[in-house]
């Protein structure tokens, strides 16, 4: 992967500079969000479905469902466009909101919820995290 993963231009569009290895495994990541929020078997579906508190305004049936539309949505649109050199900053948004979601599922699914405990994972899991963290970093950038 280049230094720069994503560079705003002059014109607007971001410009991606992920190699093929990188699309490859970003594309892994945001296919995993996309069956999760369809399969309740997935290992990420609890992650993304969580418990309803009704004391929450956020938690009502509307929200919920809105929220859970939206997730697929953005993770649907950033899979659309993942082989594309740029994107605008509506895509690239979806991108960054759906490797957030990724990152969640992976913390919560693996239990990786404080820093001593991402000390103590397995180099796959921590080697997955920060690249995680560094593409959802290099995008911020840039929006």
């Amino acid at each position: 992967m280049a230094s720069r993963l994503f560079i705003r231009r002059r014109d607007g569009r971001i410009e991606v500079r992920l190699n093929d290895a990188g699309r490859a495994w970003a594309r892994n990541v945001l296919s995993q969000v996309v069956a999760a929020e369809r399969d309740p078997d997935h290992q990420w579906h609890a992650s993304l479905h969580s418990p309803i508190d009704p004391s929450v305004d956020a938690d009502s049936p509307l929200s919920t469902l809105a929220r859970e539309n939206e997730t697929t949505t953005n993770a649907e649109l950033a899979l659309a466009c993942i082989d594309e050199q740029f994107l605008t900053s509506s895509e690239a948004w979806a991108w960054l909101t759906s490797l957030q979601v990724a990152l969640r599922s992976i913390a919560v699914s693996r239990g990786v919820l404080s820093d001593e405990r991402l000390a103590q994972a397995d180099e796959e899991l921590a080697g997955e995290i920060g690249t995680l963290q560094l593409l959802l970093f290099s995008l911020a950038e840039c929006l």
